[in-house]
């Protein structure tokens, strides 16, 4: 018996939908057997590997409002779920009031993949290492759900439970991801660990989204995201509280720093042991807490 390295894409059906409630009843109908399909950068590699065995991919990307990309100054910005992250990197918008998703956006494998991987797929892929989850969770990020009929909103702070798992159910289908209007003045920094430049999965991930805040003690408020170090991306509570609480100083700084790392529980592999993703935590943490700090106060 001979082994294929490169195996090939088993067969599968293409379901090209007419409207969001035609996809929606399609996928409930096959709940173990179909699959939405944006970009396809994850689903293709899954699928050729053998690790996901559907047998229908059902096209939802050129559906009304999939490739909308609105801001408004009250409401805040609309990602649609077919926009690509060069797309969303280009924007003059989401440069101006949000780039700290673009600079997540940017380190995401290289130009020609990201001119078919989408910010909505990257959520709903639900890998503990994907790069925008980090900034869409420091930017209050809420997804838009079709299924059942209706539309609904969910908050990203609650919608992964488990490596590749969320609270979408069959028939569920993500339309568009939303963020607020960004608080005045506020700063964010995104820290990649990897092996090489080359849009390598992260060892770590580092989110640190910082402004201005007069209800807490410090007069700051921090939103911190990891990655790369739990079963989920983690949003490490005890650190963000330390900087709300204390003024900011170098010490109180390491003190967040090494709260997220306590928050922290990696594994080993291939990429990097649990130790060494722990203390990496701690340091890049500070570095991301410090950089944004400066410029808060430059």
């Amino acid at each position: 018996m001979s082994l294929n390295p490169t195996p090939g894409l088993p067969e599968f059906e293409y379901i090209k939908p007419a409207s969001l409630d035609e996809a929606s009843r399609f996928l409930a109908a096959h709940p173990d057997t179909a699959r939405p399909f944006l970009g396809g950068t994850d689903t293709f590699v899954r699928m050729r590997d053998g690790v996901w065995k559907d047998r229908y991919l059902v096209d939802v990307k050129h559906l009304a409002g999939m490739d909308d990309l609105v801001f408004n100054p009250q409401t805040g910005l609309t990602i649609g779920a077919a926009v690509n992250m060069n797309r969303v990197i280009r924007s003059d918008v989401v440069n101006q009031h949000y780039p700290l998703l673009a600079q997540a956006a940017q380190t995401v494998a290289g130009y020609q993949l990201r001119t078919r991987a989408t910010i909505v797929g990257n959520v709903c892929n639900a890998s503990p290492a994907g790069d925008t989850i980090g900034a869409c969770l420091a930017l209050n990020g809420r997804l838009r759900v079709f299924g059942a009929g209706k539309t609904r909103e969910e908050p990203l702070s609650s919608f992964f439970i488990g490596p590749g798992k969320t609270t979408l159910q069959k028939g569920d289908i993500v339309t568009a991801v939303s963020f607020p209007a960004p608080p005045p003045n506020a700063v964010g920094q995104y820290i990649k660990l990897n092996r090489n430049n080359m849009g390598d999965l992260s060892i770590v991930g580092v989110t640190v989204f910082g402004y201005p805040d007069g209800d807490t003690a410090s007069g700051y408020r921090f939103r911190l995201a990891l990655a790369s170090v739990a079963p989920v991306p983690l949003v490490p509570a005890a650190a963000e509280a330390i900087l709300a609480r204390q003024p900011i100083t170098e010490e109180t700084i390491a003190q967040a720093a090494q709260a997220a790392m306590d928050a922290a529980s990696p594994i080993s592999d291939t990429r990097g042991s649990a130790e060494y993703r722990k203390m990496m935590v701690r340091n890049l943490t500070a570095k991301g807490i410090t950089a944004v700090w400066r410029k808060l106060n430059a």
